[in-house]
């Protein structure tokens, strides 16, 4: 795939779903706070089946919250051999320093983990301050997040393994390429 100049980079095209056949995508999400997360791995998983990704090539793994989603991560890259991870969780503010914590340490814990792996890590947690927040991001008014996580994931796996080409300014670039 070459990518021309003055578009929004590799993958496909705006509003285009990325091809997801071929490739195996887990999904980590947190239990904490339930009735988000579950509507975020529904939507996940219905995005990636819609990419062409088969649901037995979508390994799940629930952990208790937010922060054990990273450790969850490296477990599927290294035990199920998946393209990408999808972190699913909601993390909302309360009374106490607990969200900063808990949100900043899954944050880099997940890039962390595709950083040292190699493996996309999608960071599909929602930070938010009120639950009307949260669920807006659920599949609300404000777009579905595990919707827009599991495309991400798919395209970047696709980038990972090499089968996405940047466009290059001089036909001997992209020749070189190869």
């Amino acid at each position: 795939m070459y990518v021309q100049p003055g578009t929004e980079g590799l993958g496909p095209p705006q509003g285009e779903r990325p091809d997801g056949r071929g490739l195996r995508i887990g999904v980590a999400v947190a239990r904490f706070n339930p009735g988000v997360t579950e509507r975020l791995l529904e939507g996940c998983l219905e995005e990636l089946e819609a990419c062409g990704v088969v649901p037995t090539d979508i390994p799940v793994v629930r952990v208790p919250g937010a922060f054990e989603l990273p450790l969850a991560a490296l477990i599927l890259i290294r035990r199920y051999r998946v393209d990408a991870v999808v972190c699913l969780g909601a993390v909302i503010r309360g009374e106490t320093p607990h969200f900063e914590y808990v949100s900043a340490q899954a944050a880099a814990g997940i890039m962390q983990a595709g950083l040292l792996t190699g493996t996309p890590v999608i960071f599909g947690v929602l930070t938010t301050d009120t639950p009307e927040q949260t669920y807006a991001r659920a599949g609300g008014a404000q777009g579905h997040k595990g919707k827009e996580a599991a495309r991400v994931a798919v395209e970047m796996a696709r980038l990972a393994r090499g089968e996405a080409r940047p466009w290059l300014p001089e036909e001997g670039c992209a020749a070189a390429a190869d």
